[in-house]
């Protein structure tokens, strides 16, 4: 079965809408804190959802069921970190953000640390951000090579310029509100995929849990084994969760610009926490359909080699499910390509914007001119990512293993930077710095010599800056708070 006129009706309707919908919030950019922040006027429940869209991206729908597919279930257990990380970032960091007026995370370290570390981590994030998207970018090639056999190029170049218009014209709230539709509808387009598999299958979810135990229980959730080599143990999940979601969420610029948009620092950490329970939900969700293809396959062979795990869910939404239906699946999977992916434009072109631009290059420009240079920079970000995701399609492991490993490398000396400004009064900027720059150093050491579990990354990171700065901070007394 492929896809019929009704399903490409479908998929055309809503790239069309997303995209016309998003375009219109244009006449509300009347500077910088409407483009960027959307004039702190958001509601915390809208933003929670974007919180959830925007880490999500099309990796988490098409990799998370691939997993559990060829495995089992214990990715979950990282996702219970991601909990204690967003009480972390919830009650130590959201206070700070609040304490003035800033456009982006890396203002906050300007204001404590001065320039030299504001330019520090604000291009970790640039680089590592633009990388880690490249590769979500090619995730998406990966559904359209299989739905519409396009090719690498044309699909991620559709899909970018699509995305790039409405965040071109509409900002961030153009951002948010399309990140709140597009969440809708690809968890109700999975859902429906889970029941309706559920119903094919011979004995229904009796069937699914009697072949998951006999196939190496793939409904197992917690392994309480311990070792530094698997990523998913329940120490590994459970730390390296932590650590990560508290750089990703308290560090990144991707989802501090959400919180930075509240309304109210209460409103901020209600968002943040909320949407640890969406998470937990909708990963569990992907988890469980994996399982359930993985049943559906048995009784009905496909006839097809899978090259990687990734492929399977978009292949059962083209070969299995009815017409319209396998329309809206596809329309889903690409609204989380695009969520992701206008999210990362707009965080991107903030930073480069407010961090590198306004500051050094042309100060004290009227606003009118720096509205031009950010939706320049969201254009010049996009082309750059079509570049990447043609890199990443030569890459043959797991898109969603990749992108989190590429992101694990800068995040622990960013989280232990942020740490070391709020918690280490007498920590100051050259021994901040030294702590970053040792943090990056000893994991590449790690990553390059050792076969420690891409979890730990962010831990050992964030621990070795952590300890090196305060150490040095403490023994280089001459050095002041701020550069």
């Amino acid at each position: 079965m492929t896809l019929r006129p009704i399903d490409w009706g479908v998929i055309a309707a809503y790239l069309v809408g997303i995209t016309v919908f998003g375009a219109h919030f244009r006449k509300r950019q009347r500077g910088l804190r409407d483009y960027f922040l959307g004039g702190r006027e958001l509601p915390w429940w809208a933003i929670s959802l974007s919180i959830v869209s925007a880490e999500t991206s099309i990796l988490t729908i098409i990799s998370t069921p691939g997993i559990a597919f060829s495995s089992n279930m214990t990715f979950l257990e990282l996702i219970f970190g991601y909990l204690i990380g967003r009480v972390v970032v919830s009650f130590v960091l959201i206070p700070k953000f609040f304490s003035g007026e800033i456009f982006t995370a890396y203002q906050f370290i300007e204001k404590r640390f001065g320039d030299a570390l504001k330019a520090f981590t604000a291009g970790l994030f640039l680089v590592s951000r633009a990388l880690a998207e490249g590769v979500r970018v090619f995730a998406i090639a990966i559904v359209f090579e299989i739905i519409f056999r396009t090719g690498v190029l044309p699909a991620v170049v559709i899909v970018t310029v699509l995305t790039l218009i409405y965040t071109f014209e509409g900002g961030f709230s153009a951002v948010i509100w399309t990140d709140v539709i597009q969440l809708s509808i690809y968890i109700t387009g999975s859902v429906v995929a889970l029941v309706l598999a559920l119903h094919w299958i011979p004995g229904g979810w009796s069937a699914v849990s009697h072949m998951a135990g006999a196939y190496g229980n793939k409904l197992e959730v917690f392994n309480f084994q311990f070792n530094f080599h698997q990523p998913y143990v329940f120490l590994s999940g459970l730390i390296g969760g932590a650590f990560l979601d508290s750089a990703s969420h308290g560090a990144d610029q991707i989802i501090v610009q959400r919180l930075l948009a509240a309304r109210s620092k209460r409103q901020s950490q209600a968002a943040l926490l909320v949407s640890g329970l969406v998470i937990l939900f909708q990963f569990a969700l992907f988890l469980v359909l994996g399982v359930v293809l993985f049943a559906y396959y048995h009784h009905f062979p496909s006839g097809h080699t899978f090259q990687r795990p990734d492929q399977i869910y978009p292949y059962f939404i083209v070969h299995s499910l009815p017409v319209g239906l396998a329309g809206l699946l596809t329309a889903a999977v690409i609204a989380a390509g695009m969520a992701n992916l206008s999210s990362a434009l707009n965080a991107l072109s903030s930073s480069s914007v407010m961090d590198f631009y306004r500051p050094w290059i042309r100060p004290g420009r009227e606003e009118k001119h720096y509205m031009r240079v950010s939706r320049g920079m969201t254009v010049a970000w996009g082309a750059l990512l079509i570049a990447l995701a043609l890199v990443a399609h030569l890459l043959k492991e797991s898109v969603l293993v990749l992108a989190l490993t590429i992101a694990s490398f800068p995040y622990g000396s960013m989280l232990g930077v942020f740490l070391l400004a709020v918690l280490v009064k007498k920590a100051h900027w050259r021994g901040t710095l030294l702590g970053g720059l040792m943090g990056l150093a000893a994991l590449a050491a790690v990553m390059a010599f050792t076969s420690v579990a891409w979890t730990w990354y962010v831990a050992i990171g964030t621990v070795i800056t952590f300890l090196t700065g305060w150490a040095a901070s403490a023994l280089w007394p001459t050095g002041n708070a701020a550069a």
